[in-house]
C-alpha cells in the first residue's frame, strides 16, 4: 500500500507539480505544470486553426441555442440540453473556490487572465466536441446517441477493424474518467456537508443522507438526469447572476476602480506572470480545469449525445459553455470579492473569504445563500458527471445495465463517504484522473483537429448558401 501511495504522489507531482520554474523579480519564482504546457499552447493553436472562432462565431453560438430539437431518435437530447448538461458539470466548486484561490494568490489581475484563457479554452472545447459528434454512435441502452474521446481515440488507433474491439489509449481515457468522477463525488459530498454545517449547524450525517437519497432518486432513473438539469441549471445560474447584478448596482461607484485594478495588475510584470499564469493557471488549472473543462474530454461526452443537424452546432454550443462558465459565472464570483473592502478579507482564503464577502453585501443571509448555491452547483455537477460516465462505461464493459448501475452505486457511496470525512488520497486520485484524461485526450485531439476544422468549413459554406438563398 505504501508503494502504491508513493506512485500516486509521484504521478500527481508529474501532472500538477512545477515542471518548469520561472524566476521573477524580488527573488520569487512561479512554477508551470505539464498540463499548463499542454493546454495553453494547444488552445492558441486551435484558435488560430479556426480563425479565431470565439470572436467570429459568437453570434452564431447564441443563435443555435434557440434552435428546436431535431428529434430523430427516441431518447435523444437537443443541442441546448447537451449544453445544459455540460454547464451543470462546469459550473461547480471551481467557479467559487477556484476563483477565490486565483485572486487570493495572484490579485485582481488574475481575473483578466482568466478571461483570456477562456477564449483559448473555447476553441479547444469546439474541436473536441465537434469530433465527439463526428464519431458518435447509437445508444441502445438510453436511446439517442453516445460518444466522446474514448470513441474518437478508438477510431484513431483501431479504425474500423473488427479485430480490435478496444484501443489501449481509449481504455486508459475511459478508466481515468471513471476514477476522476469518483474522486469528484467525494469532494462534492464533503463540500456540501461542510457548507451546511457552517451555515445551518446541521450535522454532516443528516446533510449527507439527504443529499445521497435525493441524488439516488434521480441518477438511478433512466431519463431523469436531463429533465432535472433542464430546470436546475438555468435557475441556479440566473439566481447567481441576479445576485451579482444587485451587488454591482449597489456598489456602482466602485466599479471604475475595480476594473482599473484588474487591468493594472494584469499588465504589471509580477501580476502578469504570477497573477496570470501562477495564480489563474496554476491555482485555477488544478481547480479551474474542473471549472471550464476545456481539453479534459468531459464535455464531449455530453456533446456527442446531442441530436443536431450538423456536428459543428454541438461544437459551437460547447464553446459557448466555456464563455458561460468563465466570463459569466466566474466573473460573478470575482466581482462579489473585489467589491468587498480589502480590510475584511485580508488573511482569508477559500470559502471563508467568499462567505465574508457575501456577509458584507447581504448580512447573515449571504452566508445562507452561498451555502445553498454551493449545494446547487455541486449537486448538478454530481448528476452531470454520471451522465458523462454512461458512454465510458459502455465503451469498457459493453451494453449491460449491471455495469451502468454498479458505477452509479459506487459514485453514491463515494458521495456518502465524502460527506462524513475528507480523504485527501481520494481527492488526489480525482486530480490525477482529470490530468490523465487531458493528456490522453490531447494525444488524439491535435492530430484529429483537421477533421473538426474541415467540418467547420463545411458548416460555414452551408450557412453562406442559406443566407444567399434568403436574399
Amino acid at each position: 500500500m505504501e508503494i502504491f501511495i508513493r506512485i500516486i504522489k509521484r504521478l500527481y507531482f508529474l501532472l500538477w507539480g512545477d515542471l518548469i520554474t520561472i524566476p521573477l523579480p524580488g527573488n520569487t519564482t512561479v512554477g508551470i505544470s505539464l498540463l499548463v504546457l499542454i493546454l495553453i499552447p494547444s488552445g492558441i493553436y486551435f484558435t488560430i486553426r479556426t480563425r479565431f472562432l470565439p470572436f467570429r462565431l459568437f453570434p452564431e453560438m447564441v443563435r443555435i441555442t434557440a434552435e428546436k430539437k431535431n428529434a430523430s431518435k427516441k431518447g435523444s437530447i437537443s443541442g441546448l440540453q447537451s449544453l445544459i448538461v455540460s454547464t451543470a458539470t462546469r459550473v461547480g466548486m471551481g467557479n467559487l473556490v477556484g476563483v477565490v484561490a486565483a485572486i487570493s494568490a495572484g490579485g485582481a489581475g488574475a481575473v483578466f487572465w482568466m478571461w483570456i484563457i477562456a477564449l483559448f479554452g473555447s476553441s479547444t472545447a469546439f474541436i473536441e466536441s465537434t469530433l465527439a459528434q463526428l464519431y458518435k454512435e447509437k445508444d441502445p441502452l438510453y436511446g439517442g446517441f453516445r460518444g466522446g474521446p474514448a470513441y474518437y481515440i478508438h477510431h484513431m488507433f483501431a479504425g474500423k477493424s473488427k479485430r480490435r474491439n478496444r484501443s489501449l489509449l481509449a481504455v486508459l481515457f475511459a478508466l481515468s474518467g471513471l476514477i476522476c468522477w469518483c474522486g469528484v463525488s467525494q469532494v462534492i459530498g464533503n463540500s456540501v456537508s461542510s457548507a451546511f454545517e457552517n451555515a445551518f449547524h446541521i450535522p454532516p450525517l443528516y446533510t449527507t443522507i439527504a443529499l445521497v437519497a435525493f441524488a439516488a432518486v434521480i441518477v438511478l432513473r433512466k431519463h431523469a438526469t436531463v429533465k432535472v438539469l433542464d430546470i436546475m441549471v438555468p435557475v441556479m445560474a440566473v439566481c447567481y447572476f441576479l445576485i451579482t447584478v444587485f451587488v454591482i448596482v449597489k456598489n456602482a461607484s466602485q466599479l471604475p476602480s475595480v476594473f482599473q485594478r484588474i487591468f493594472l495588475e494584469a499588465f504589471g510584470l509580477r501580476q502578469a506572470v504570477a497573477g496570470g499564469l501562477g495564480a489563474v493557471i496554476m491555482n485555477g488549472a488544478k481547480r479551474g480545469l474542473f471549472s471550464n473543462e476545456a481539453g479534459s474530454g468531459s464535455a464531449p461526452c455530453a456533446a456527442a449525445a446531442a441530436d443536431v443537424s450538423h456536428p459543428v452546432k454541438s461544437g459551437l454550443l460547447q464553446s459557448l459553455g466555456v464563455f458561460i462558465d468563465t466570463l459569466v459565472i466566474c466573473t460573478c464570483t470575482a466581482m462579489i470579492m473585489l467589491l468587498t473592502p480589502a480590510g475584511l478579507t485580508d488573511g482569508l482564503e477559500g470559502m471563508d473569504l467568499l462567505q465574508i464577502s457575501m456577509q458584507y453585501h447581504f448580512g447573515e443571509a449571504g452566508v445562507v445563500f452561498i451555502a445553498v448555491i454551493l449545494w446547487l452547483f455541486s449537486f448538478s455537477t454530481f448528476i452531470g458527471i454520471l451522465f458523462y460516465a454512461r458512454s465510458n462505461i459502455a465503451y469498457l464493459f459493453g451494453d449491460r445495465w449491471i455495469f451502468q448501475t454498479a458505477y452509479k452505486i459506487l459514485a453514491l457511496v463515494m458521495l456518502f463517504v465524502g460527506g462524513l470525512a475528507a480523504y485527501t488520497f481520494v481527492w488526489d486520485l480525482g486530480d490525477i484522473g482529470v490530468g490523465l484524461m487531458t493528456i490522453f485526450n490531447m494525444i488524439a485531439l491535435i492530430p484529429l483537429s483537421s477533421q473538426a476544422v474541415n467540418s467547420l468549413k463545411d458548416y460555414q459554406r452551408i450557412r453562406a448558401e442559406e443566407k444567399k438563398a434568403r436574399k
